[in-house]
């Protein structure tokens, strides 16, 4: 007997992630799976798939957020239940896509008695069934080694090196801290641009306080833009721009892939010498934010071609030009 069996893909997405997941069917020209996700009364998370996944290829989509009264913690688990729900259905395959990995700035121990959450997330992906990761900007290359299996490690450099190649003058790229230098470089070279570093320190006096120290790099009359992974609380970046209007920049532009705006973070921002602020669309962003202020571009096409390559089991690098890798 010979059976000739067919891929199916199937897309599926968590509750905070559903505007960008729909923008990523759109470009796939799928639609999304339903999985029909609720809460109990002491608010247990419940799932059930509409349809057979049996066989299928099942890209579960969700970024690691807080948003309208639920924390990042209901994001992660929600995803974990539906990874497990996919699993029992007899699903193929499970890619796990996170535009935003929870828990990532807990890489290592930074000091005793801590610990590394970034590893326990991607075991407990591992341990509900997920078979593979994709993910964007990581905040740090070695948690590709933190899941055991295939991490896609996407970039979404590509979208906003588009949404800043308009910009007029003499440009610099500046890294807000010596971790940063080498994305930063990557900025500059594909922007023509020159480089410049911030030296930062975390403060000895008050926790999660940054001081900003000194600049190193030419910045005066140009027109400067640093680039980070995310803005949390801003307190990081905001520092960065002060030194640089101090020591002449001409205008200051923070582009970031993931804006989390944290507490304070938009009030620190507007009140900064920061002229604009631009971010992709892998969270959420908060009501009310200015739009002429705070520019949104969507990493939906690239998240899209990713997960094309993966089911259809082509390069993913090749969509970066090994970008994604250096």
């Amino acid at each position: 007997m010979q059976l000739v069996t067919h891929k199916k893909l199937y897309l599926v997405s968590g509750r905070i992630s559903r505007p960008l997941s729909e923008a990523i069917a759109d470009e796939m020209g799928e639609t999304l799976g339903e999985p029909n996700i609720t809460e109990f009364a002491n608010g247990e998370i419940h799932c059930r798939f509409s349809e057979s996944i049996r066989g299928s290829d099942v890209f579960i989509i969700q970024t690691h957020a807080h948003q309208n009264g639920s924390s990042i913690n209901d994001a992660l688990m929600e995803q974990l239940i539906m990874i497990d729900a996919a699993r029992r259905a007899s699903a193929k395959r499970i890619t796990v896509v996170c535009p935003h990995y929870g828990y990532a700035r807990q890489d290592r121990k930074a000091s005793g008695r801590e610990p590394i959450t970034a590893s326990l997330v991607a075991n407990l992906f591992k341990v509900a069934g997920a078979s593979r990761l994709v993910a964007i900007d990581l905040h740090s290359g070695q948690i590709q080694g933190f899941f055991d299996g295939p991490v896609d490690h996407l970039t979404a450099m590509p979208v906003l090196v588009e949404g800043l190649s308009s910009l007029k003058g003499d440009l610099s790229i500046v890294s807000p801290d010596a971790g940063r230098v080498k994305v930063a470089e990557r900025y500059a070279m594909q922007l023509h641009a020159d480089l410049a570093i911030v030296h930062k320190r975390r403060s000895h006096t008050g926790f999660k306080t940054v001081e900003a120290k000194e600049v190193v790099g030419d910045v005066a009359g140009r027109v400067c833009v640093i680039v980070d992974d995310m803005i949390d609380t801003a307190g990081t970046v905001c520092a960065a721009a002060e030194q640089l209007v101090d020591r002449g920049a001409e205008r200051v532009i923070a582009a970031t892939t993931h804006g989390l705006f944290s507490g304070p973070a938009l009030e620190r921002l507007t009140a900064s010498p920061i002229e604009k602020v631009i971010v992709t669309d892998t969270l959420p962003l908060p009501d009310g934010i200015d739009p002429d202020f705070i520019e949104v571009l969507s990493v939906a096409p690239l998240i899209a071609r990713a997960i094309g390559a993966v089911f259809a089991d082509t390069s993913v690098s090749e969509i970066f030009g090994g970008e994604n890798l250096s």
